[in-house]
């Protein structure tokens, strides 16, 4: 009998040391989720795997350093084909199952489509793959942020790099129907006014028209030193280009960021030769200056990974630094706790993945670099400085 009420006693206390290192554990052990609509199929795939070998590469970093907080920091991504149904189906799966503090999203669409329900919520800080203008609005969009500069200001980084290279110069918009396309086209008018430039055209084609030769004889009678393409990936910017040079003209090309990626780029052949553009991170192979994350990456993956990888790697650590913020900070990790910790990131590090400090002010990062296409090295090398709008 006293056997049986020894065991019985045992038995309980042991019960409840797990139970009490259980609650312990829920609380200081809890995982921290980054939730994610990544795009590994459909158009979009290129930068969908990517941005996830990216955000998975840092949050390896940050666990194998011991997490935040000692707290683990769990990815849990779904594929959405780039399609916004499948984008809201996967965020509404990927958080009906997890508690998620974070979350990447793979579309401008799918960021304004979730938006009511990521304020209903209050529970976590979004970033993505847009960039488009509006979202950068803190008052419409108080738990989102832009990983860069937003498509306007990527053309103030542009028009800014015109004007000191060629003062009053003369520049064309071309760009596609599109939402992407239409974006930064009304406010740049006016920033290239103010920087004393002309634009001398403006040339929208179908977003993915294949026969340009109507617009490249008007972006001929215009004349322009400088073309700047918004709105595309590729297509139709190399049979621009060499339609272009076909007919004689000398007019500096220049591209936004989701051309600009080493691989897009030299698809382009000759035509990519001398194509400048803005980019917000460090290349790849840019050993120039200190830059030990980028050193991390070479190690972790010695074969090229794109611009797409490191909006998604830089996406992780800024979402990492302001949930740290948070916790340090003693808080809840709640979307307005984590959004001001995020803003409250001045004069930042990043490791060198963008070359000069940075700080978060609104919901965008207004940081760019101007990359210029050198096909013979098969390199895009530096043709600025770090460029920091005010």
């Amino acid at each position: 009998m006293d056997q049986q009420r020894r065991s019985l006693v045992t038995a309980a206390v042991a019960a409840a040391g797990l139970a009490a290192s259980g609650a312990a554990l829920a609380q200081a052990g809890e995982d921290i989720v980054l939730g994610g609509s990544i795009p590994m199929t459909g158009v979009f795939a290129f930068a969908g795997i990517g941005i996830n070998a990216g955000i998975q590469d840092y949050v390896k970093i940050v666990n194998d350093a011991g997490g935040i907080k000692g707290r683990k920091l769990r990815y849990v991504p779904e594929d959405t084909g780039y399609k916004v149904d499948a984008s809201v189906a996967a965020f509404k799966k990927i958080t009906s199952q997890n508690k998620v503090n974070l979350y990447y999203g793979d579309s401008t669409a799918f960021s304004k489509t979730i938006n009511p329900e990521l304020e209903r919520a209050g529970t976590m800080l979004m970033a993505g793959a847009s960039f488009a203008t509006e979202i950068n609005n803190p008052q419409k969009y108080p738990y989102q942020f832009l990983v860069g500069p937003d498509y306007t200001e990527m053309f103030g980084i542009l028009l800014r790099h015109i004007a000191k290279t060629k003062p009053g110069a003369k520049v064309v918009f071309v760009y596609s129907d599109s939402e992407f396309g239409r974006d930064p086209i009304d406010e740049s008018r006016e920033a290239a006014k103010k920087l004393g430039l002309n634009v001398a055209a403006e040339i929208m084609t179908p977003p993915g028209s294949v026969d340009v030769s109507t617009e490249v004889i008007k972006l001929r009678r215009a004349d322009p030193d400088f073309t700047i393409f918004h709105g595309y990936v590729l297509a139709p910017i190399p049979e621009f280009i060499t339609q272009a040079r076909k007919l004689g003209m000398k007019s500096q090309f220049m591209g936004t960021f989701w051309t600009m990626d080493h691989s897009m780029v030299m698809k382009m052949g000759e035509a990519a030769d001398g194509f400048m553009g803005v980019m917000p991170f460090r290349y790849y192979y840019d050993t120039e200056g200190k830059a030990p994350m980028l050193e991390k990456i070479r190690a972790m993956r010695p074969e090229y990974q794109s611009t797409a990888y490191m909006q998604g790697f830089l996406t992780a650590m800024l979402m990492t630094e302001a949930a740290k913020r948070t916790l340090d900070a003693g808080k809840p990790l709640d979307g307005k706790n984590l959004k001001a910790a995020l803003n409250s990131i001045k004069n930042f590090d990043t490791g060198g993945i963008i070359g000069t400090p940075i700080t978060i002010k609104g919901n965008s990062i207004p940081v760019g670099r101007i990359y210029k296409a050198d096909v013979k090295q098969q390199k895009m090398l530096p043709a600025s400085d770090w460029i920091t709008l005010e």
